[in-house]
């Protein structure tokens, strides 16, 4: 089971230095996190290709993939931080072999969108929750998934000092 306590540490103190560089200190962003999840959750699908019937392209590398997947992660927990919605575990959820990763994408793009529209709590462990299916249908353990988050905050972090 994954904790996360100290990955939203990681993304607040990166989300408050962000902040703070770009002037937006008194600001929500809340419309602008949420499109960037779309955005992310998008570019995951893009690399998995998993949607992609009309293409015989393999997937990208499974770490291009990871970088994606925590690329997401970023703004899942930025929105909780957003609205304290800090949840410390969430529950294993069942594998769903039965379902493919393209319905499972759509699935996440649902719950993001009734996360937009009712941004409750509920709303938003739904939608973690989906996003951790995926991680799971990719074959990610905890392990992978908190390194790769922990390694791409510090890319993050260098990118805000370098005028990324």
């Amino acid at each position: 089971m994954l904790n996360f306590t100290e990955l939203y540490a990681m993304q607040k103190s990166l989300d408050e230095k962000i902040e703070k560089q770009h002037g937006l200190e008194n600001k929500k962003l809340i419309q602008e996190r949420i499109l960037a999840l779309y955005v992310e959750i998008g570019e995951l699908a893009n690399e998995t290709r998993c949607f992609k019937f009309w293409s015989t392209k393999p997937a990208s590398d499974r770490e291009k993939i990871l970088e994606e997947y925590v690329d997401g992660l970023h703004f899942i927990l930025s929105l909780g931080l957003t609205f304290s919605y800090e949840v410390e575990q969430l529950s294993e959820q069942q594998q769903r072999n039965d379902v493919s990763l393209t319905s499972l994408f759509n699935t996440l793009y649902e719950t993001l969108a009734k996360f937009d529209k009712e941004k409750t709590k509920s709303n938003y462990i739904n939608l973690f929750e989906n996003f951790l299916i995926i991680g799971q249908k990719l074959t990610f353990s905890n392990e992978e998934i908190i390194g790769a988050y922990i390694e791409k905050n510090k890319v993050n972090i260098v990118r805000q000092r370098t005028g990324y």
